[in-house]
């Protein structure tokens, strides 16, 4: 069943974003992150249309590493999680599929396989994020074991930083030195630089590059906006105007009652929510694009409508009008900020309910 909230999505943006990527590291190979459904963005089509420009897609999991390749996609795959079971390293075999691993229970279970193919693989040291990766201290030995085996074709190193999005984050040096150190160590390809640190950190660009939220014209700065970075939107959220109401001074809107017009009021009801990925806890003033002209959202957000004031456009607008809740026109950076979130999370949620 259709509804009346819509996603847009333009190839042509995102054949641009990854041009900026090229600007940035001309000189490292690209694997672009198409994970948590290319980030709303579609996995599949985001995966047909950049399969022949970049050199590697990563994924977050197994699962979504034989999505792929059961649909044809024969570009490598670095799966981000790795493998967590026997059965899983064996679909790494089997679909030869790139896994990182990050803990050395990984390792031993690479290692006792009983497959007769080899894979390639990453080797994820921790750098101070803290998360995932093999203590520095151990990734020589562990390197040297997998060197060794007939189980390994290509080793990578690869690394994550916690605080790129903050260029100036003292963490960003330290972990800079620790994988410097741990790359020397072992002589081998390598990859640190996520969106942020590709158009921030010009040290950690490496022997490969990992962008994800450019993309898709989001910026991954908090100091710098899309625009600023050259960056083009992708996705485009559009509704309707499904009703225009004209409410007196003091009138509240909405679940709650949390908002009332400080004046005679012209409001236009759009055909959008937190049904259709909208942030729920957008506040009153979030920018909504409607004929051109940025109104405010005003009201809580319903699980399929919103409340928009449109006084100020004077009778302009009318039933079936087309609203832009993000897209080329209003950046998805701004929508996310007035609902105190990330572009990653709308542009995630957006995509999931289409």
């Amino acid at each position: 069943m259709r509804r009346s909230a819509s996603v847009e999505i333009d190839f042509e943006a995102l054949m641009h974003n990854l041009s900026v990527v090229r600007q940035y590291a001309s000189n490292a190979r690209i694997i672009a992150v198409i994970k948590a459904n290319a980030y709303g963005h579609g996995m599949l089509a985001v995966a047909d249309y950049l399969m022949n420009s970049v050199d590697a897609f990563a994924v977050a999991c197994i699962q979504e590493a034989e999505f792929l390749r059961n649909k044809g996609v024969l570009t490598p795959i670095v799966v981000l999680q790795g493998f967590q079971s026997e059965d899983q390293l064996q679909k790494c075999f089997k679909l030869n599929l790139q896994p990182v691993c990050h803990q050395c229970w990984q390792i031993d279970l690479l290692l006792q396989s009983d497959s007769d193919k080899d894979l390639d693989i990453w080797l994820k040291v921790d750098t101070g994020m803290h998360r995932l990766g093999l203590p520095e201290s151990e990734l020589v030995s562990v390197y040297q074991q997998l060197s060794k085996s007939n189980k390994t074709n290509s080793i990578r190193l690869m690394s994550h930083f916690a605080n790129a999005d903050e260029p100036e984050h003292v963490l960003n040096a330290q972990q800079l030195t620790v994988f410097d150190e741990a790359e020397a160590a072992l002589n081998i390809e390598s990859s640190l630089a996520n969106s942020a640190a590709i158009v921030s950190i010009p040290e950690a660009i490496k022997d490969w590059v990992r962008p994800g939220i450019m993309l898709y014209g989001a910026s991954p700065l908090s100091t710098k906006s899309a625009e600023e970075l050259g960056l083009r939107a992708v996705m485009k959220l559009t509704s309707k105007v499904i009703a225009v109401n004209t409410l007196k001074a003091g009138h509240a809107i909405g679940y709650g009652s949390l908002w009332s017009c400080d004046r005679d009021s012209q409001i236009a009801v759009v055909g959008i929510g937190y049904g259709d990925g909208y942030p729920r806890h957008a506040q009153s003033g979030t920018p909504v694009l409607i004929n051109g002209t940025v109104c405010p959202l005003v009201g809580r957000v319903s699980m399929d409508m919103i409340t928009v004031d449109i006084t100020a456009m004077q009778n302009t607008v009318t039933i079936g009008d087309v609203v832009e809740l993000w897209g080329d026109s209003l950046p998805v950076d701004e929508v996310a900020k007035s609902a105190s979130t990330i572009a990653y999370e709308l542009l995630c949620n957006a995509g999931m309910n289409q």
